[in-house]
């Protein structure tokens, strides 16, 4: 029998039959070229995914119930109501299976809410890989992708958290490998706002600025951009001070907001780089929310 690491023998001794991490997502580019007739906006953008996020843990209910505790740092901002996005990826892939299987299930919230790094999005794709685990179902690809679309337009490339490039809502996903972007070192930080996805969504100016092209970092760097960035900063000018900081950063190789914001993020070559940035940024900045990470690797 294999040994047991401490913190998995005290996650069954409490019920806790399984545990995925939501990780945090980084938009790396964001192009918006147009509106569909549907109401959606046509994207182009390329996924990657820090190595760090929420965590979810699990453990079958008895009673077929599917309940949801959430704490951590930012719980009290999402709660457990129906709205939130794990009990809904939960309810959703109960309905496709048809099952009366349950679970009790408890979020630690780690991630700004809010704040364009994918955490509602990232938490329903974790919520779906749990339970498929923990009832011992077996979902393809296709249809598990289809049903996390549903949830939301990011979930579908949440589900495997590897980097990819997203087209149309999100529904068009394609593996993407960036040469020395995995395990890169990565710095989020979030100035302490949130913003409504929507509001910036409809603050986009219209204008269409071209295809992504994502070869290389150097490439991203010089040719991508965020086209939410502008509506983002006109709603939080405070994103504008981040992206200042992060730009001076000693190190740096490509400074971007992600998603719809307010969060933003720092690509750099040496982790040394990245924790001086941290340190700097902490200091001179107390409230902003900063997390020290790196690019995941599949």
């Amino acid at each position: 029998m294999p040994r047991l690491e401490p913190d998995v023998m005290q996650d069954r001794d409490r019920g806790v039959q399984a545990v995925e991490t939501a990780y945090a997502k980084v938009n790396l580019a964001l192009h918006v070229r147009g509106r569909r007739p549907d109401g959606y906006h046509a994207l182009e953008s390329l996924f990657a995914f820090a190595q760090d996020g929420d965590r979810l843990e699990g453990g079958l209910a008895d009673d077929g119930s599917i309940t949801l505790r959430v704490d951590g740092p930012f719980g009290a901002q999402v709660g457990d109501g129906e709205d939130n996005l794990v009990l809904k990826a939960a309810t959703a892939l109960r309905g496709h299976l048809g099952t009366r299987a349950g679970a009790a299930l408890r979020l630690t919230k780690n991630l700004p809410v809010a704040s364009g790094i994918g955490g509602g999005s990232a938490d329903a794709a974790a919520a779906l890989r749990l339970l498929v685990r923990l009832w011992d179902v077996r979902i393809e690809p296709a249809p598990l992708e289809k049903l996390a679309l549903e949830i939301g337009s990011d979930v579908p490339a949440c589900l495997a958290s590897t980097t990819r490039l997203v087209r149309g809502r999100g529904e068009l996903l394609a593996d993407h490998d960036l040469p020395g972007l995995a395990g890169r070192p990565l710095l989020l930080v979030n100035p302490g706002v949130a913003l409504s996805t929507g509001r910036v969504f409809a603050g986009w100016d219209g204008m269409d600025r071209g295809a992504l092209a994502a070869d290389t970092v150097g490439q991203l760097r010089a040719d991508g951009r965020n086209d939410l960035e502008a509506a983002a900063i006109g709603q939080a000018p405070a994103i504008a001070d981040v992206l200042s900081r992060l730009a001076r950063c000693e190190g740096q190789v490509l400074a971007r907001m992600s998603g719809s914001g307010a969060t933003c993020f720092a690509l750099f070559d040496a982790q040394a780089d990245m924790r001086a940035a941290a340190r700097t940024l902490r200091a001179d900045h107390p409230l902003w929310w900063i997390m020290e990470t790196r690019i995941r690797t599949a």
